[in-house]
């Protein structure tokens, strides 16, 4: 298979972590034969410090041209630390869904017992956690009207949502629910706002389409306490922009690290695959920043192509890694890898698994694995 890649590190610690998913997808376009063609561009504050704007109109196109997107991360500090500034990496990252029309969001989470005992959570709480959260991406309150007053003292945002939106991703969901363990959960707040109530009316009418699937509500404030109380519960999960982004995150903890969860972006004709994590400033340029979640997102985006055998071959060796504790300093604070060697090691074992050999000697030394 041949496909063409757009390329968007990022910010922060985007291009060492992008850098590492392409040494792995080049390690699985040379095991199975295919040609995977990657075309850089600049989104976010780089784009803005070459471009004076965050998505420049080439970077859109190039994304418009490729089958898929590989995202890495996006922000700077000079930006969250200025109320003032009306032009922000964000809104790249915001205009690019909107123009490629991603409406799914989908970010899985599975527990490694190799890292349980990272979690701030107690091991009997969260072991066997696996589920998947679909959050919608392209409506909502942060596409909605933003407002201030003259005096700078009263502000609105507002809320928007129609059925075509809500049924899209409803169906994305449902159809995820039933090649897992067939149950859904809507989290909404149907007790206050207009909005949960049309997503509550639709997903019910739509459940009906799904009669083995198991449907629930829970309203927000009640998931996000679950969530931490028995996480084992949930199987796909299905939510508004908002909720979504907000549980999502909440949830990242459950494993251990943020910097083991990938994310899908699906639209009509293309998707993006990204880590959930930010550009972590701090980490720049220092090769300590776990890049398991940006290749965890190659995974999903071979997926995607149904190249399923393929995507297993990444996440066999990224569970490897785990067991062998060949991992950066957020999960190996004692004894741990630089980015590039880690995602050296994936590389090494997805070509060669059976001779693939944990040699730290070889490892630091940037040598191969492979003997």
């Amino acid at each position: 298979m041949e496909l063409r890649i757009a390329l968007l590190p990022g910010d922060g610690i985007g291009p060492e972590v992008t850098q590492q998913a392409v040494k792995v997808l080049d390690a699985i376009a040379e095991k199975y034969g295919h040609t995977f063609i990657f075309e850089k561009a600049h989104v976010g504050a780089i784009a803005i410090e070459k471009t004076g704007n965050p998505l420049p109109e080439d970077t859109l196109q190039i994304c418009k041209k490729s089958d898929a997107v590989l995202f890495g991360a996006i922000g700077d500090p000079k930006y969250d630390n200025n109320p003032e500034a009306t032009i922000r990496p964000e809104q790249g990252l915001l205009k690019l869904r909107k123009s490629l029309g991603l409406f799914a969001n989908i970010r899985p989470l599975t527990t490694y017992p190799a890292l349980i005992h990272k979690s701030n959570l107690k091991k009997d709480v969260i072991k066997g956690t696996d589920f998947v959260i679909y959050r919608e991406l392209t409506s909502g309150i942060y596409f909605g009207e933003h407002k201030i007053s003259e005096d700078g003292k009263t502000a609105s945002d507002s809320c928007t949502y129609t059925s075509e939106e809500i049924d899209r991703i409803a169906h994305l969901a449902f159809n995820a629910a039933q090649v897992r363990r067939k149950k859904l959960t809507l989290v909404d707040k149907a007790n206050v706002l207009e909005t949960s109530r049309l997503w509550r009316k639709r997903v019910t009418e739509i459940a009906q389409q799904y009669p083995d699937i198991k449907l629930e509500f829970l309203f927000v404030d009640t998931a996000a306490m679950q969530l931490i109380l028995k996480p084992t519960q949930f199987d796909v999960i299905l939510t508004e922009n908002l909720f979504g982004d907000i549980l999502s995150d909440e949830a990242s903890v459950i494993a251990g690290s943020i910097g083991l969860l990938a994310s899908a972006s699906i639209g009509e004709k293309t998707a993006l695959f990204e880590p959930i994590h930010g550009s972590y400033p701090e980490a720049k340029g220092k090769n300590i920043a776990n890049p398991l979640a940006s290749v965890l997102s190659a995974a999903m985006l071979l997926d995607h192509f149904s190249l399923h055998d393929e995507a297993e071959d990444i996440r066999i060796a990224v569970q490897k890694s785990i067991e062998l504790n060949i991992s950066t300093p957020d999960l190996n604070s004692t004894n741990h890898f630089s980015t590039t060697n880690v995602g050296s090691f994936l590389s090494d074992f997805i070509l060669d698994d059976e001779n693939t050999f944990y040699n730290k000697n070889n490892i630091d030394l940037g040598q191969s694995t492979i003997i």
